[in-house]
């Protein structure tokens, strides 16, 4: 019996520790206390080390087994009657871990911590006209999304027959700020297990970055190829080469992002919770992995370095945004009374602003009535916050309202973003076909979402958007921006941006203004040597104003 015994123990031992080092190659959960997994894993390694023993018989071969009498036949005794004792002893190890794993889960809920939740984030109430300065031209905004980014993108690579073949565009677009302009960026990835197999000595030899303001695409090509790769297998898998590196961290998004000397780098956030021991998770630091080499570092979030653009991902940043607006007057508020909540529309767009990534996305009280009642930006680095109260449609209304402008046409809108024209609050976004091509811009008010223009490029979107402005009564000279100027014309040019003809007039002190002749065919009159007297606005672009009207006071 005692020889069995020994057998049976040993086999515990050498299951047991198979299993924990089979487990924990393949599921890689973090050694941490404050992950969930990882209890649920120690469970699993605590039954594997286990199971050998509960189910071993220890009776000798001479000593016949207890049987019992059912009817006609000799039925041998359950395996519950014969191994109470062992069974006993194993659950008087796993229940009171399963429970109190469950119990922690359950007791960092919002119902009992909700104040704790809400004061996760601070917001800061911001003006829209001093921080969204008036624009005539949208160069700092992503207009275009991943899946029309990812249409561009795969084109782009198409014409590369020798890497096409082996390798495809990694699904996932990160939004980066690139020399001060929105980009979306993704690098190649093996096209399976057997394409890895045949090319990992290579490595992936570059990305593909989109512009999503001019709907174009190139690809880089690396000097030194990506190592590792979310499409690696074995050690070649980057989830793998950073829990080997950082096995007690919490990883969360996983961004891939390239530094100012073009160098690419995985951007992976640190996990940790704000409230008790599994609740309201948020990002405490940044681990900067090098695919190409394998080298990391990890910092704080505070001390990430300006080319880092993506820590905090957009859903992140609603959803603590949403456990503020909801839970600021406690739980039973939020289910029952809902004074003073708030909550986010579902979905967000970007803006880069100040060389950093912001997410924008409205407020709107709990009870749907398609109006916000302000918006959001959050940056994407610090996880700061800005609120402004501009009252207005939703997003997704207006979405609906520009559909609506080319409904014969059955385009799909973007989800929007927000600017300021003429002192406008005013969503902008693109219009795609069925095949996710960017057809047309829309610019839809906000605060009366029957103001809609649409136009093929972006400068015939805002002509029109401002010759509707001006019939509706409302913007720039109903705002007060206006200012006057007499002019000594030194200069007239006409070119063409964006199919829109534009006509500058060069005064003789160096201040250029811009009109659009579309809106205004008398412009093509004025002459080098005019003297002119001109209502203009600030345009947004240094040295450059806005022709609202003008007059030849030439003598």
């Amino acid at each position: 019996m005692y020889r069995e015994l020994r057998k049976s123990i040993l086999k515990s031992v050498i299951t047991g520790i198979l299993f924990t080092l089979i487990s924990f190659y393949l599921f890689l959960p973090p050694i941490s206390v404050y992950a969930g997994g990882f209890w649920f894993w120690i469970a699993t390694v605590i039954f594997s080390f286990s199971w050998p023993f509960i189910f071993a018989s220890y009776q000798p071969a001479s000593q016949p087994r207890k049987r019992v009498r059912v009817g006609s036949r000799s039925v041998a005794l359950p395996f519950w009657e014969r191994d109470k004792l062992r069974i006993i002893l194993v659950a008087a190890v796993l229940l009171p871990l399963l429970f109190w794993v469950f119990g922690a889960f359950f007791t960092s809920a919002p119902f009992f911590h909700a104040r704790s939740y809400a004061g996760v984030i601070e917001v800061e109430e911001a003006v829209f006209s001093e921080d969204m300065p008036e624009v005539t031209e949208v160069t700092d905004i992503a207009l275009m999304d991943s899946e029309s980014a990812a249409i561009i993108g795969n084109r782009t690579l198409g014409a590369l027959s020798n890497v096409v073949s082996q390798y495809h565009l990694y699904d996932e677009y990160t939004q980066i700020n690139y020399r001060n302009s929105p980009q979306k960026i993704a690098p190649l990835q093996y096209a399976g297990f057997f394409k890895w197999l045949g090319n990992r000595a290579n490595g992936i030899p570059g990305y593909v970055l989109v512009d999503p303001v001019n709907s174009s695409a190139k690809y880089v090509e690396l000097e030194k190829p990506l190592r590792y790769s979310e499409s690696g297998f074995f050690g070649d898998e980057l989830a793998r080469a950073l829990r080997f590196a950082y096995p007690t961290k919490m990883f969360g998004s996983v961004s891939f992002e390239i530094d100012d000397q073009d160098r690419p780098f995985y951007v992976v956030a640190c996990m940790a919770p704000r409230v008790g021991l599994f609740g309201a998770y948020d990002v405490t630091e940044v681990i900067l992995f090098d695919p190409c080499t394998g080298e990391s570092d990890i910092c704080a979030v505070e001390d990430a370095p300006a080319w880092v653009d993506i820590v905090y991902t957009g859903y992140l940043a609603t959803e603590k945004y949403n456990w503020r607006g909801m839970l600021s007057g406690g739980y039973i508020n939020s289910l029952i009374g809902n004074v003073g909540c708030n909550i986010t529309t579902d979905d967000f767009g970007y803006i880069v602003r100040d060389d950093d990534v912001w997410y924008f996305t409205g407020v709107t009280s709990v009870v749907e009535d398609a109006s916000n009642i302000g918006f959001i930006l959050s940056n994407a680095r610090t996880g700061a916050y800005k609120y402004y109260p501009v009252v207005g449609a939703e997003e997704y209304s207006a979405m609906g309202a520009a559909q609506g402008e080319v409904q014969e046409k059955g385009y799909i809108a973007s989800f929007p973003s927000l600017v300021n024209i003429a002192g406008e609050a005013t969503y902008i976004m693109v219009l795609k076909d069925d095949n996710g091509l960017v057809k047309l811009y829309a610019l839809v008010n906000v605060e009366n979402y029957s103001i809609v223009a649409t136009g093929v490029t972006q400068s015939e979107a805002m002509s029109t958007y401002r010759k509707l402005l001006r019939q509706s009564g409302v913007g720039a000279e109903d705002g007060g921006t206006l200012a006057h100027a007499d002019v000594h014309v030194a200069d007239v040019r006409v070119v063409t941006l964006g199919g829109v003809p534009t006509l500058y007039v060069v005064a003789s002190d160096g201040i250029a203004y811009k009109g659009y002749l579309e809106n205004d065919e008398t412009l093509i009159r004025i002459l080098a040597g005019d003297i002119l007297r001109i209502s203009y606005r600030e345009s947004g672009e240094e040295g450059v104003r806005l022709i609202e009207s003008w007059e030849d006071i030439t003598p």
